[in-house]
């Protein structure tokens, strides 16, 4: 069921696409972590934003 509220949409698009993923046990991390939540791993990249559509 899509999000009707524009706001609310918007939200969810950063909660999704902002993130930095762990190059070694590939978790999801927050856009400002400087190591892994998971492994404690440092070699985290920016979760890539290309639009499919």
């Amino acid at each position: 069921m899509p999000v009707a509220d524009p706001e609310k949409r918007e939200l969810a698009r950063r909660k999704l696409l902002y993130v930095q993923i762990c190059r070694k046990c590939y978790a999801r991390n927050a856009l400002r972590a400087k190591k892994c939540r998971k492994c404690g791993s440092k070699r985290l990249r920016p979760k890539n934003r290309e639009s499919k559509g």
